[in-house]
């Protein structure tokens, strides 16, 4: 008996579970840190943090939404009554004629449209129908692909379908059943088909929506499909809108003319469309800015310089809220990450408790810090000498610090709104329209020293009667609902001058303007009126401050120190490097990737990725150990418009061969082996547009990039 066969057997050996060790994300934040002292608290805290911000941001969100679902689904129950009544009204009859659809306006932050879209359908599925599709452009190049995605999505409701008996809902793959419309009909017809005798799990679950749901297909991205898929859909539909209930939801991120110019007018007129628009990307983000950034509810803070970068990426790069966030979380971690301190970033009392725990080098981490050590420097000899030797004395008195940093910024917060309401409508906006604005403003430096805040107060000082009430009212209602405690008297201040206002009587100031007024309506020559004008122009130049100018200067120089007493910038505040992130470069590089200056530093210099000891070499001189690519991008570098690929491939063959000594028939082989190296070479850097092939000269190709950035 021949046994050769075992030999050619495939044997597998499968790894022991038991020895493979899971590297959690905890494991990833420890490794690679220098001080990892805490480190797993660090992370605990952060991630916990995280989850506090990430909850509110869920929950701003919903809210934004609400009002644009609510009336979405308004629109849907209001078409939804008029298929199911079945008017007989020309009019009804004739709109019963149109497919429903609703141009929905998100805007140009595209990011963003996902959740949006994925919210409504969570909304809709709850409540109204179970029946909600949600199609591409790239999902439905053609019209038979939008069919199968419609019929697969729909028979992946959530209806458990039952066959067990006959005339229910049938079981049926989409990929076997034929994506028509009269099969579309016929699913439809059975799925909501009622049968008292034998009711099926589709009746439960129908339950708990409308009475003949309407099925709902959405169009994430409207102006990315093409004009004959949209418009053979919409023909093909609309035989059959009368056999049950249709509703289309166009994604719009430009213009409502889109849906015009995609489809003619033969098409467009079989829909009866109606606009929503949500609420702008703008004005999201000065909510998410309010709610995360903006309040003393959250201990984390951002310096100016970090702050300028989210912002600045939000205005010039992609208006996505979602990547704004995204970037705050990102320096979120990177602070406890590289912040050995921010351990003590946490709530007050949790923080009061893990300063007593602090061991001997993180003391010396607080000693290290710039804004403490300025503090230090502020003491007495004898208490400097406490504060730098003991580390029971250093504990105590960075409790105190923190609490005043706290403190710090439950009245910072409430007196920069105070001060955004009167400045909010000024001319030109000298502190900006946005409150985001004034807060960096505040951030970078001591804001009453700038020129642009004294232009502010000027004009403060010239606002109506009117203006004054009201901005004095939104003060104390601001003051009134945050949680300083010191501010309480500084409410009282503001209901008496409130008080003040509303008593003014201002008709004694304008007796003397009434009399003047009567003496030039009287008749009298021309030198006689321009004496009177004169002698009214100088009474106002030396005429004496109204009641009314003296109560508004009063509160302005209130409200101005108010804003020297408390809108200090926080690089004044000692230990303010234990809660602010300050790593605008880190986060930069983060976020703003440079590709371009990757590849020309992993092609000039590949050392510095691949961190090889035989890579390295002095400026200007080439490695024959360097990858090939390497070795011919930093040869193109140094020629001209248009490279001979002769000489070009004698440079690249001395560079390789510089330490090699073959004998003759070696020195051949190896150069068949040099040359097909050289031709991938040369192959990848087109691949990666540094060259392309030209037909100026033969045996040349052109060069496309200058420079290194």
């Amino acid at each position: 008996m021949s046994t050769c066969s075992v030999s050619k057997g495939c044997f597998v050996f499968k790894p022991n579970p038991k020895k493979r060790k899971i590297s959690s994300t905890a494991d990833y934040f420890c490794e690679g840190n220098n001080d990892s002292e805490d480190s797993e608290l660090r992370f605990d805290t952060c991630q916990t943090l995280w989850q506090r911000m990430k909850s509110e941001t869920e929950e701003l969100q919903e809210n934004l939404n609400k009002k644009l679902f609510d009336n979405l689904i308004r629109f849907l129950r209001q078409s939804h009554l008029d298929f199911k009544e079945k008017k007989t009204e020309w009019t009804c009859r004739m709109k019963a004629n149109e497919i429903p659809a609703a141009a929905l306006v998100l805007g140009v932050n595209v990011t963003d449209h996902d959740l949006t879209f994925k919210s409504l359908s969570e909304a809709l599925q709850e409540d109204v129908t179970p029946f909600v599709v949600l199609l591409r452009s790239k999902e439905c190049p053609g019209i038979k692909h939008l069919l199968q995605k419609l019929m697969a999505q729909l028979m992946g409701c959530h209806i458990d379908e039952d066959t067990s008996e006959e005339g229910e809902c049938s079981k049926t793959s989409p990929n076997r059943m034929r994506c028509s419309v009269a099969s579309l009909t016929d699913w439809y017809r059975n799925i909501t088909k009622k049968d008292t005798d034998t009711p099926c799990k589709n009746q439960e679950i129908l339950a708990r929506h409308w009475e003949l749901p309407p099925v709902v297909v959405i169009f994430k991205d409207m102006e990315s499909f093409t004009t004959k898929v949209l418009r053979d859909f919409i023909i093909i539909i609309s035989q059959c809108i009368r056999e049950f209930p249709l509703v289309l939801i166009f994604g719009i991120a430009t213009s409502p003319m889109i849906i015009h110019k995609l489809l003619p007018h033969s098409v467009s007129s079989l829909l009866c469309i109606e606009l929503f628009q949500s609420l702008s990307c703008k004005e999201h983000l000065s909510t998410v800015i309010d709610k995360l950034i903006l309040t003393s509810q959250f201990p984390f803070k951002l310096t100016e310089k970090v702050l300028r970068v989210l912002i600045n990426i939000f205005l010039y790069h992609d208006f996505s809220v979602q990547n704004f966030i995204k970037g705050f979380q990102l320096s979120l971690l990177e602070h406890f990450y590289s912040q050995p301190l921010s351990v003590l970033c946490c709530d007050l009392q949790e923080s009061r408790k893990r300063i007593k725990l602090l061991s001997h080098n993180q003391c010396e981490n607080i000693r290290r810090l710039p804004s403490f050590r300025r503090f230090v420097e502020s003491q007495e000899s004898k208490k400097q000498t406490v504060l730098l030797t003991d580390d029971a004395s250093l504990k105590e008195e960075t409790e105190t610090l923190l609490q005043n940093l706290h403190t710090y910024h439950e009245n910072y917060f409430p007196i920069l709104r105070c001060l955004h309401a009167f400045t909010s409508s000024l001319p030109n906006y000298p502190l900006g329209k946005q409150i985001r604005e004034l807060h960096c403003a505040c951030l970078d430096r001591k804001v009453w020293e700038t020129e642009d805040y004294e232009s502010a107060i000027q004009l403060v000082r010239m606002l109506a009667k009117d203006e004054m009430i009201t901005i004095l009212k939104k003060c104390v209602e601001i003051i009134t609902s945050s949680s300083a405690k010191c501010l309480g008297s500084c409410t009282e201040k503001l209901e008496e001058y409130l008080g003040q206002f509303k008593n003014l009587e201002a008709a004694d100031d304008q007796d003397d303007t009434v009399s003047s007024l009567k003496e030039i309506q009287k008749k009298t020559d021309l030198y006689h009126l321009q004496k009177t004008l004169l002698e009214m122009k100088e009474s106002r130049r030396l005429k004496k401050l109204t009641k009314f100018e003296m109560l508004r200067f009063e509160v302005v120089d209130f409200i101005d120190g108010l804003v020297r007493s408390y809108l200090a910038p926080p690089e004044m505040q000692t230990l303010y490097e234990v809660l602010y992130f300050s790593m605008a470069s880190t986060l930069r590089e983060h976020l703003n990737a440079a590709p371009r200056v990757a590849v020309h530093t992993a092609l000039n210099n590949p050392h510095f990725y691949l961190k090889n000891e035989a890579l390295e070499s002095d400026t200007g001189c080439i490695s024959n150990a360097a990858p090939d690519i390497c070795i011919a991008y930093k040869l193109h570098l140094e020629c001209g418009r248009l490279i001979n690929l002769v000489d070009w491939l004698e440079a690249f063959s001395t560079v390789v061969t510089a330490a090699a000594d073959q004998n003759f028939t070696e020195k051949d082989q190896m150069e068949e082996i040099i040359h097909a190296r050289f031709f991938r070479a040369v192959s990848e850097l087109e691949f990666l547009g540094f060259i392309k092939p030209t037909k100026q000269k033969t045996d040349h190709v052109a060069r496309l990039t200058w420079g290194s950035c």
